[in-house]
């Protein structure tokens, strides 16, 4: 019930940010490695070539201090609670049955 009303509201990214507790760790770790390909094909105009010119900048800056693979299998080595890089089937299972039984008791 309480996983619906959070995927029912707006996709505002301020509203979303409170839905953080639905992610595991690996979808997490995912995520991040999916916005520096994002990033990546916005800074190519071959790949985006009507993506304006202020966007490419921005998207240039943000890669600039961006994780790099290093980085983040560091960082998931350092908190695996944090990020994965893989979960285990059965880990994963448990982890959202988990998950799960805490939202219905909230």
């Amino acid at each position: 019930m309480q996983k619906k009303r959070l995927m029912s509201r707006s996709r505002d990214p301020l509203q979303l940010s409170n839905t953080t507790a639905m992610t595991l760790p690996d979808e997490r770790y995912r995520s991040i490695m999916q916005a520096r390909r994002l990033l990546q094909e916005l800074c190519d105009p071959k790949l985006t070539p009507r993506v304006a010119a202020g966007i490419r900048d921005r998207a240039r800056g943000a890669l600039r201090h961006y994780p790099s693979d290093w980085d983040m299998q560091r960082t998931a080595a350092a908190s695996p609670d944090v990020f994965q890089e893989r979960m285990e089937d059965l880990h994963r299972f448990v982890a959202a049955g988990v998950r799960d039984r805490e939202d219905t008791q909230q």
